[in-house]
């Protein structure tokens, strides 16, 4: 069950940070797996961040790891989505990660070695080879996993019938991409099991989620400016392959999460 945790706001920004480092170091693992998760834009990527930087300042070696760069290469999700369902050549939802590289990269931080670690280029939509993958800093302390579904359980099969939104009823009307990705929940038991607290993000609802993945985007294209990152429209199509998943994660972490972080429209936690 998640406790409820103590209010904060932008003024206590740092004693935030600081506070989910200390909850993640007091962990009783030898390396412990300190889990974020949170909806698309709810900052994730950016507490994960932060914390790792706090951390190096006081000369503590902290990895973060992000589901993102775990996605499965356009090869692969091609041959799904010729195999499977056309939805499935789209990164993101369930069953479009590798799931035994991201267990054997959990395990091997777990036991304190020096892995390398995944990086996906989510503009060219594909995993960097292995010669670009940084590896882990030596003794390292805690590992910062982040991600937009831990943990989140399949829905029962009888939900799935009907769309829940323009993808599903248009591109989907059978319900068998919906249907694959439910089921592919259930194999990411494994990675969920090395987490060892799991803090929730939980923002407004699935509303604000295309305004604030849109704003990520425009963070992403600000950091890359002589790339093309995605326009506001390929963004709202976007959100939609995430959205079922989204409300049963809305739904089911509150009685999962260890600990539940409620955020405000401007990604404050708030009591």
């Amino acid at each position: 069950m998640s406790r409820p945790s103590q209010p904060t706001d932008g003024h206590h920004h740092a004693d935030f940070i600081a506070a989910r480092l200390a909850d993640g170091l007091a962990l009783p693992a030898r390396v412990p797996v300190y889990g974020l998760t949170g909806l698309q834009g709810t900052g994730k990527s950016t507490l994960a961040a932060d914390i790792a930087a706090m951390a190096r300042r006081r000369g503590l070696p902290v990895v973060v790891l992000s589901i993102d760069d775990f996605y499965l290469g356009r090869r692969e999700r091609q041959r799904l989505a010729r195999q499977v369902h056309p939805l499935l050549a789209t990164r993101g939802p369930p069953g479009s990660h590798d799931l035994a590289l991201l267990v054997e990269t959990l395990d091997g931080l777990r036991g304190g070695q020096r892995v390398p670690l995944p990086r996906f280029d989510k503009i060219a939509d594909r995993r960097l080879p292995p010669s670009r993958w940084p590896r882990a800093p030596a003794g390292a302390r805690l590992v910062v996993f982040e991600g937009w579904f831990h943990k989140v359980p399949a829905e029962d099969e009888a939900a799935l019938a009907e769309p829940i939104n323009a993808l599903e009823r248009d591109e989907d009307p059978d319900g068998s991409w919906r249907r694959y990705c439910n089921r592919a929940l259930a194999a990411y038991g494994p990675a969920w099991e090395r987490i060892d607290h799991l803090a929730w993000l939980r923002g407004p609802g699935f509303e604000v989620v295309p305004e604030w993945r849109w704003q990520q985007e425009c963070t992403l294209q600000a950091a890359n400016p002589g790339r093309r990152a995605m326009t506001r429209a390929q963004v709202e199509r976007f959100v939609l392959f995430f959205e079922r998943v989204s409300r049963q994660a809305l739904r089911t972490l509150p009685a999962i999460a260890d600990e539940l972080f409620t955020l405000d429209a401007a990604r404050r936690p708030v009591s």
